[in-house]
Formats: structure tokens, C-alpha cells, sequence
């Protein structure tokens, strides 16, 4: 979905999955303000004090694994704004790659490859950063 209006303020991109989600603040910049992941149970409040704490003007949603019992519980929490779906294809082999970028492997685990590896952490957090930095890439191609 294409949105020609600029975008004048940060996004907030969640990753959304059945037990946790990942979010991300990201300026239209690319410039990452805030990352966490969260409880899916939580997801509309955490939602709801980072759409306030950092002026959020776009809320993004992955568009793939619970993406609907997320979707309805930001409904429910009647936001300021309407959740705009964004593909997920391939944002969790991305997010990982990021993770492993920001955490290089120490000590003998550096011999091993990377996707021989399991992160240290859930890395859902990366992932939304993905899905923000696609939604701001689509409106670069209107």
C-alpha cells in the first residue's frame, strides 16, 4: 500500500507473534530511537505509551504470524492511528542477520557460521526494525 503524503515523524513497525512481539521506533531518517521485544498479551499498551512517548505519525504491522490477534487488540485499544500491513517475507532471516551483526559471536562460537548459531535472545526487535525500514522504503518508490 502506497502513501504519498510525507511522513513528517517517527513510525513504530511491530513484529507480531503468538507469545512476544517485536517493536522499533524509527525516524524517517532510518535512525532507530527505540527497540524492544514485548508480550503479545501487552502489545496495545506498550503500543499505546510509545505512539505517545515518541509522537509516533505511522503505526506498521508485519503481515504474517498473528497478525490478526494483533491487528484486533490494537483496534480494541482505540489508537490514534490505524495499523498500515507490511509483507513480512523473509524479515525474520534479515532481522537475524542484523542481530549477528550487532552481536558478533565471541570466543569459539566467531568459527562457527552464524546460521549454524541460535541469538543469544529473541531478536523480534530487529525484525520490526525490517518491516519499518521497508515501509519507508515504499514511499520512496511513490
Amino acid at each position: 500500500m502506497k502513501h504519498p503524503q510525507a511522513l513528517t515523524g517517527p513510525i513504530l513497525a511491530v513484529d507480531p507473534g503468538r507469545d512476544k512481539c517485536g517493536i522499533a521506533v524509527v525516524e524517517p531518517t532510518g535512525r532507530v530511537l527505540h527497540k524492544a521485544v514485548a508480550a503479545t498479551e501487552n502489545i496495545a499498551g506498550d503500543v499505546q505509551r510509545l505512539v505517545g512517548d515518541y509522537h509516533v505519525k505511522r503505526l506498521v504491522l508485519g503481515d504474517r504470524t498473528a497478525a490478526n490477534e494483533v491487528m484486533r487488540a490494537l483496534r480494541q485499544a482505540q489508537l490514534p492511528l490505524s495499523p498500515i500491513l507490511v509483507d513480512e517475507h523473509r524479515s525474520s532471516e534479515l532481522g537475524r542477520k542484523r542481530y549477528f551483526e550487532d552481536n558478533p559471536p565471541r570466543g569459539w562460537r566467531r568459527l562457527l557460521p552464524v546460521t549454524l548459531q541460535t541469538p543469544g535472545r529473541p531478536y523480534d526487535d530487529y525484525v520490526a526494525v525490517v518491516l519499518a525500514e521497508r515501509y519507508l522504503e515504499s514511499l520512496q518508490t511513490v
